[in-house]
């Protein structure tokens, strides 16, 4: 069983469904979570907040959050997974914010991930640091994302 298939089947025992918010992956999430058959039994939709105004006026993030912390930052990924959350009304948000290269942000490096998991009564956030190009950092962060949710579930 891949990672994917692991992820729905606990998602389908556990009844709840999860949306997602995502920077710098691009929708590589989304895509690999649609990607397999049944996942419309749990997942409600997810969006590409890439740039900050996306961030504000979609999912919500507030602007002094961007503002006093910046786009790849623990508050940023924990307002983006809430924001996906409330915008789809799901048990679970998920969300990525990151630089995959190959320019930087104030304050930042090339890598540097921030990934988040939203639920009613528990918020988590982790911060990675992945190697590689672009394609390779993307990939990293989405695979991280899936693995994140399976441990949060099997801890609920």
């Amino acid at each position: 069983m891949n990672k994917i298939e692991e992820l729905a089947e606990k998602m389908t025992m556990a009844q709840k469904t999860l949306s997602v918010a995502e920077s710098c992956t691009g929708g590589l999430l989304c895509h690999h979570i649609t990607n397999m058959p049944g996942s419309s039994n749990f997942f409600e939709g997810g969006v590409v907040a890439y740039s900050n105004v996306a961030k504000i006026e979609v999912i919500g993030v507030p602007m002094d959050c961007l503002r006093n912390h910046g786009p790849v930052s623990e508050r940023t990924a924990l307002a983006m997974a809430n924001g996906a959350r409330e915008a789809f009304s799901s048990d679970i948000g998920i969300a990525i914010t990151g630089i995959a290269g190959p320019g930087t942000d104030a304050g930042t490096n090339i890598g540097q991930v921030f990934i988040s998991i939203s639920e009613d009564d528990e918020e988590i956030v982790e911060e990675f640091k992945f190697e590689g190009d672009r394609k390779a950092i993307k990939k990293q962060a989405a695979e991280k994302a899936v693995e994140l949710c399976i441990k949060y579930l099997e801890r609920s």
